[in-house]
Formats: C-alpha cells, sequence, structure tokens
C-alpha cells in the first residue's frame, strides 16, 4: 500500500514538472514573437537588450525629437542685416528659411513649434515668396509690415497672419540695444494671444515637410562636406563649418558665428539643405529692388548631413504644396532627426563645398 501511494505521488511530481516546463517554453514563445514583431515590424526600434533584473527581455524604442506634437507651426520673419545680429529664437527654430530679398540682403523666416520664448526677433516685413514655404508647413505667419505683394498674397490665399505693425505695442516692442528697424521683437506668448485673438486655429495635424528618421544617416556615397560656403552677394555671405564631435553644423553669416542674442549661445543645426531658384527684380513701382521668384516646378539642390553631402532634387507643385525633396535615383531623402536650415539661393551662386579628403566646388550649372 506504501509503495502504491509512493508510485501515485512520483507520478504527480512528474506531471507538475512537467506542467512547469511546457508553461516556461510558452511564456518563452510569447516573449520571442512580442520581440520579434518589435524589432523587425517596427522601424523605430533601435535595440534588444536583457533585462538581468526582472530577467525579461525589453526593446528600447527610439522616438522622433523633432516635430513632435499637435502645436501649430510659427513662421516669424527675422531681420538678418548686420545691424540685426544676432538673433533671437533660432536656435530653437527646427527649420529656418533663407533667401535673398532687395539689395543683395537676405532675411530668415524661422519655423517654430510648441516653443515658449521670451524674445524672438528683430522681426522685419513680409516677403510674397516666402508665404511658399510658411503655407506648406501650415503655419501661422508672423512679420513686421509687408511689401505690396506680400499684403496682396495674404489676403489672396488667406494666409493667417500677425503684422506687428498694426498690433499694440504690448504685442510686439522695440527694444534699445539695437536701432530701428533691427529691433522689433515678440515673444511666443504673446504670438499664440493675438492667434487666439484673431481665431486662428492653434493645433495641426499636418505632417513635417521634412522625412525625418531616428536612425542615422550618414550619405555615405556622398562627398566629404566639412565647410560649405554660400554666396547670395558680394556683401551677404554664409559659412558653415562641421563639428564632428557634435555632429552637426556651426553657421556664420558675414564672418560672425550664428548665436542667441541673450546667451551667446551657438545656433547648430544638424541638417542642411541647398535649393537653387532664380530670382529677379520685381518692377513694382516703387524702385525699391525688390526680388521675386518661381517656387513651382523642380530645382537642383544638396541635402548635407554629418559631414557629407549629395545632390537632390527639389519639387514643389503649388504654392501651399509640400516641396519633395529626391536623391538623382528619384527616392524620397530620409533626413535626419534634428533642425534643418533650407538654404534657397541665387541660380548662379557660387556655392562652395569642401572635405578634408576630397576638396569639389559644389556650384551646380542649369
Amino acid at each position: 500500500m506504501r509503495d502504491k501511494r509512493g508510485i501515485e505521488k512520483k507520478k504527480s511530481k512528474k506531471w507538475l514538472i512537467i506542467t512547469a516546463v511546457l508553461l516556461v517554453i510558452v511564456a518563452v514563445a510569447v516573449g520571442a514573437t512580442y520581440v520579434y514583431k518589435m524589432y523587425f515590424q517596427n522601424k523605430d526600434a533601435s535595440a534588444i537588450v536583457n533585462d538581468v533584473e526582472e530577467n525579461t527581455i525589453v526593446v528600447e524604442q527610439k522616438q522622433l525629437q523633432t516635430f513632435v506634437g499637435n502645436d501649430r507651426p510659427v513662421a516669424v520673419m527675422i531681420d538678418n542685416n548686420v545691424k540685426a545680429l544676432p538673433h533671437a529664437g533660432v536656435k530653437y527654430a527646427y527649420a529656418i528659411y533663407e533667401i535673398i530679398v532687395e539689395g543683395g540682403e537676405s532675411r530668415l523666416m524661422a519655423l517654430l513649434k510648441g516653443q515658449d520664448l521670451a524674445k524672438i526677433g528683430p522681426i522685419r516685413s513680409a516677403r510674397h515668396y516666402f508665404l511658399d514655404y510658411a503655407l506648406e508647413h501650415d503655419a501661422i505667419y508672423v512679420h513686421f509690415g509687408w511689401s505690396p505683394q506680400a499684403e496682396a498674397d495674404i489676403k489672396t490665399l488667406g494666409v493667417n497672419n500677425i503684422n506687428g505693425i498694426v498690433q499694440s505695442s504690448t504685442d510686439f516692442w522695440r527694444v534699445k540695444d539695437k536701432y530701428a528697424p533691427h529691433n522689433a521683437v515678440t515673444s511666443s506668448a504673446n504670438i499664440l494671444k493675438m492667434a487666439n485673438s484673431k481665431g486662428y486655429r492653434t493645433t495641426s495635424d499636418k505632417e513635417s515637410v521634412f522625412k525625418y528618421t531616428v536612425d542615422d544617416v550618414n550619405l555615405e556615397e556622398g562627398q566629404k562636406a566639412d565647410t560649405i560656403a554660400i554666396p547670395y552677394s558680394t556683401s551677404n555671405n554664409v559659412r558653415w563649418e562641421y563639428d564632428a564631435e557634435a555632429k552637426n553644423y556651426v553657421r556664420y553669416t558675414r564672418n560672425k558665428k550664428e548665436v542667441e542674442w541673450d546667451t551667446g549661445e551657438d545656433a547648430r543645426f544638424k541638417n542642411i539643405i541647398i535649393e537653387f531658384i532664380a530670382n529677379s527684380t520685381l518692377y513694382d513701382g516703387e524702385n525699391k529692388d525688390r526680388q521675386t521668384m518661381n517656387t513651382l516646378g523642380t530645382k537642383d539642390g544638396y541635402y548635407i548631413t554629418n559631414g557629407r553631402a549629395i545632390k537632390i532634387k527639389c519639387s514643389k507643385t503649388s504654392r501651399s504644396g509640400q516641396t519633395v525633396y529626391e536623391d538623382l535615383s528619384g527616392n524620397e531623402i530620409k533626413v535626419n532627426d534634428g533642425n534643418t536650415f533650407v538654404q534657397i539661393v541665387p541660380i548662379n551662386a557660387n556655392v562652395q563645398i569642401t572635405g578634408v579628403e576630397e576638396p569639389e566646388e559644389g556650384n551646380i550649372v542649369n
């Protein structure tokens, strides 16, 4: 009788062990399936690591740091005259556009999203071709005055805009450490307040113009790009210097480093896009040498990041349509997660892209 009970006990213990082993196998199989799906099907998954403490396998997932949230962007016209330097807010823009204006000067348009800045500027007047890029970002356009063409286009295109010249002196104000017209500024809080008072939408679900990726884009097939020289005119030049340790670019305009107005911090950029567009003088009866350009169609350009550059094509089909950036094989380029500076330059600009190993002139002849 004792032997029979002993045998039954052994059988029961054996089944318990078998059941426990089966449960472990099932758990491992479920975990492996989860990891497989996350690693091979989720493009943002970056690594699989073993968490020893919990004795479980987890997936580390990278998240985009640029262009996040549903705050509607604002596009602010920034004065780029030598007397306007340094700027406030450029460091915090997810994108900047620089385009030529009258007299060989250029202006910047800073795209800000979800920022809370006490000072942005100096702010200058609108030019009509900047609207094409504000629209493709679904941005509220902020300026201080306008040209006749910009005023007409803002009304015709129904652009949500904020004109500092007609706002109160508390919404926009002039600082004392610079001289007019290079000293008008505003703040993020004021822009939001004015947008709400005008009934403008302050959220947006529009996707980014740039196809950001968390995976590092290294452009191995491209040319070395340690220094980029961009002349807008004889008196207005831009230079970018690559910082290999930080993996970003330091900007100089008129041989002055781009820094934040109040803090002196470098305004560095991860990505540079150069686009060549023909400009011409606009005869508007005011004899101010204002410029015009056709932003539509396909233009030549460069994409530069992580110390290398490739030639690209930049295509835009309508004034509000988003620009598509493609490599020469027709593939839409992926852009490194980080801020982007778009240099829209005259078509005959002698842009030079040089590298330590392979110096090369980067001019494109159309």
